[in-house]
């Protein structure tokens, strides 16, 4: 029988091509499916409905699948959001994680092994007292994602110490033509392209400075793929090392869009700034480029050109 993974978020930017990876290798992929939300397009994905704050629902899964892999990706994706609605945030980005881990654990003692991954966030590092972050960077989180996200990430690590083989990924930001249009990076993108058409003559941004470790996200993906299938579970920081602001970011996509002077199309919009937001994240992914030999694919250039391109094809098709 075909190893089989379940797949929490699997809707999402990264829970898409983490199934397409899944399936190349020859898993049975399952998803878990928020009631009410589109469903999956790849019709070799298994969809199962179910609130990831229902935490028998996630539990009563687990059991009846006993599945090889559980990956957990769902849960609230923005910061911002997370602000609106902290104790949403907290069930489905930090207890359910709990509940998974529970419901493997007892798979564990019922003689089913399955590996368990969960995908953590640089927001756990909040201000950190070191540039880079790296493994061993005390979590400080500042916002109800981030303490959601570290109390799924200090849970993993527990259940690791008690025998189960359980991982963790603290991803950087990473992004990709898949991504939703809420996020910054999608924002300015759209932006850009519709200044080169003539649609408007400025971008509106928030919080110019806010610096951040920009990877791609298939590349992110791949990490999750190694240290899901690497003997040795442990927690794992997935960074390209360098950062740049949301500025430099905006300069970027409007240069490759032919905008000569960037900063002349940029307005700021002081409600759009976040508050308590980090002013710097960079992460040390010194520890999974070496064990596992993983390696970041693209530049931050290529990155932005990347959608950018992307764009474009959207307005063609």
């Amino acid at each position: 029988m075909s190893p089989l993974a379940l797949v929490t978020g699997i809707t999402g930017q990264d829970g898409s091509y983490l199934a397409e990876r899944l399936l190349a290798s020859g898993h049975a992929v399952h998803g878990v499916v928020r009631p009410g939300s589109r469903g999956v397009t790849d019709t070799r994905v298994v969809a199962h409905r179910a609130d990831l704050a229902d935490t028998a629902a996630l539990t009563g899964l687990v059991r009846d699948l006993r599945p090889d892999l559980v990956v957990n990706l769902g849960g609230v994706t923005s910061v911002a959001q997370s602000w609106m609605a902290p104790d949403l945030t907290h069930a489905v980005c930090g207890r359910a994680a709990v509940a998974l881990l529970d419901a493997v654990e007892d798979l564990r003692r019922a003689g089913h092994d399955a590996r368990f991954l969960q995908a953590g966030s640089a927001e756990m590092f909040g201000d950190a007292p070191t540039s880079p972050q790296d493994e061993h960077t005390p979590l400080r989180p500042r916002s109800p994602y981030g303490q959601a996200k570290a109390f799924a990430h200090v849970a993993t690590v527990r259940a690791r110490e008690r025998g189960a083989h359980a991982s963790t990924v603290i991803l950087y930001n990473h992004e990709s033509p898949r991504r939703r249009e809420q996020f910054v990076s999608r924002k300015i993108t759209a932006g850009a392209v519709a200044i080169a058409h003539g649609e408007t003559d400025h971008l509106v941004l928030g919080n110019l400075g806010a610096a951040r470790d920009w990877g791609w996200a298939p590349d992110h993906v791949d990490a999750m793929v190694r240290v899901l299938h690497h003997p040795d579970p442990d927690d794992f920081v997935v960074s390209t090392g360098l950062s740049h602001t949301v500025e430099e970011f905006a300069h970027a996509a409007l240069r490759y869009v032919g905008v000569s002077d960037p900063a002349a199309v940029i307005r700021v919009d002081p409600t759009l700034v976040r508050r308590h937001d980090v002013a710097v994240q960079v992460g040390d992914s010194t520890r999974i480029r070496t064990r596992l030999g993983w390696r970041p694919t693209k530049t931050f250039e290529e990155v932005v050109a990347a959608l950018i391109e992307a764009e474009l094809v959207r307005r063609r098709s």
